[in-house]
């Protein structure tokens, strides 16, 4: 069945019907060599088609080796983001999947490392393309109708089960509850105080800090001081805001810290959670962009 689905049989077959064509014309050379001497033309002729053959046969056996050496090729049957509303309407409808059976949907979620061992068996040769999405949470029904892999924008606590239905912790995948979001670049900063997508207070200031160094004026040596002496104080401002910001708001459940790799460690001991962000331009809408891609979630149909 599976030599037929992969195309083998036909070649098998084929390279069988070569083989039983090349031993008729090496009979029939030697028949004709020992009836007579003025033989040697057909014999010549036969033997160039028996070389023909033996060529096409290694092509093919080649081809087979190489049909039964490859995995078979999967894809993502589609890949799309959703936020804000549309985020909302998806998470309702993988949740709003039931099941009869108290073990018919799965939902697990899938570390950077190793994959689940209920998700290894469900998903089985399509598991290299859950991979392919960690971290994120996986959906799916013992029937194959629902099977998707949810990218997180904070990771929630490790889960494997079988159940009635899914499981999508809302916190892990939308802001929820009350919580600071900051935005740190080299040169910009901004943070909301958020309940829930609203924004209910928001400090942000931008500082000089000096460009690209050009021929002319300081070295590069007193350049390069200059600026990182720049950033410093300006991520100490930075610092001192997002904490006068969290104090102020009283009870936060936690804070986000997003922003420009190379300064993000600096207030990383400030965060419950930090990742990379490109978002650029004035304070305030930096943060908004900063804050909408933060909670993009991907969703790849497996």
């Amino acid at each position: 069945m599976i030599d037929r689905l992969l195309g083998r049989a036909e070649l098998k077959e084929r390279i069988a019907e070569l083989e039983e064509e090349k031993r008729h014309l090496e009979r029939r050379a030697e028949a004709e060599e020992e009836r007579r001497s003025d033989a040697v033309a057909d014999r010549q002729r036969a033997e160039e088609r028996v070389n023909r053959l033996e060529a096409r046969i290694e092509s093919l056996e080649d081809r087979v080796e190489r049909a039964e050496g490859d995995e078979e090729t999967v894809e993502f049957r589609r890949v799309s983001d959703a936020s804000g509303s549309r985020l909302a309407d998806v998470l309702d409808r993988l949740r709003g999947v039931e099941s009869d059976d108290p073990e018919g949907v799965l939902t697990a979620f899938v570390p950077d490392g190793a994959v689940p061992e209920s998700v290894g068996e469900h998903f089985g040769d399509r598991t290299r393309l859950v991979r392919r999405t960690v971290p994120s949470v996986v959906v799916a029904d013992d029937t194959g109708a629902v099977s998707a892999a949810l990218s997180t924008p904070i990771e929630p606590e490790p889960f494997d089960r079988w159940a009635d239905r899914a499981y999508l912790p809302d916190e892990s995948f939308r802001p929820a509850g009350r919580f600071a979001f900051a935005l740190v670049r080299s040169d910009t900063f901004a943070c909301g105080i958020y309940e829930d997508d609203d924004r209910v207070d928001f400090e942000g200031f931008t500082s000089d800090v000096m460009g690209a160094h050009s021929k002319g004026g300081f070295s590069q040596g007193r350049f390069e001081r200059r600026r990182d002496g720049q950033i410093d104080d300006h991520l100490e401002r930075a610092r001192d805001a997002l904490v006068d910001l969290v104090d102020a708001a009283g009870d936060v459940d936690r804070t986000i810290v997003v922003g420009e790799r190379s300064v993000l460690g600096e207030l990383r001991d400030l965060a419950d959670h930090t990742d990379v962000s490109d978002a650029t331009g004035r304070p305030e809408e930096a943060l908004e962009d900063a804050f909408r891609d933060f909670w993009t979630v991907r969703i790849h149909a497996i």
